[in-house]
């Protein structure tokens, strides 16, 4: 009965049967790999990019670094998402500490999947602070 049309018992609201257009089959096109896979040579580059743009010329200052920090974030994701990779998530994060002898250790833990995830890391320094910018790539299906 491939191809046939068939006759259907329903009618319209004038009271003509109504055909019913062929079934087609449609295989399954469910990908499960990025098209466009996350790079982590571009977006260190540009992450540095910014920090460095941003940061090179200032001093620290313990009252605005927090919204600093903010702005800057929200630079890198969006020059980030403007790459384009698909199916995936970003977490952004920028911190900045000022410089006064001491040493600072940074860590994080997650749920990792370390054939699709990524991150990437970028460094300022000037003489009175340090600022790191950390992007995690998330693959999202």
């Amino acid at each position: 009965m491939k191809g046939k049309k068939t006759r259907s018992l329903s009618e319209d609201s004038s009271g003509a049967p109504v055909e019913e257009q062929p079934k087609t089959k449609s295989t399954n096109t469910y990908r499960l790999e990025s098209r466009n896979k996350f790079r982590d040579c571009l977006v260190r580059d540009k992450a540095q990019q910014i920090l460095t743009g941003r940061l090179q010329q200032a001093n620290y200052d313990g009252v605005s670094s927090p919204s600093l920090c903010a702005s800057i974030s929200e630079e890198i994701l969006k020059a980030v998402k403007e790459f384009g990779f698909d199916r995936y998530k970003y977490v952004v994060s920028v911190l900045i500490v000022e410089k006064t002898d001491q040493a600072m250790i940074v860590a994080s833990r997650c749920l990792w999947d370390v054939q699709r995830d990524n991150w990437v890391s970028a460094k300022c320094e000037t003489e009175t602070f340090i600022a790191l910018a950390l992007v995690m790539a998330c693959y999202y299906d």
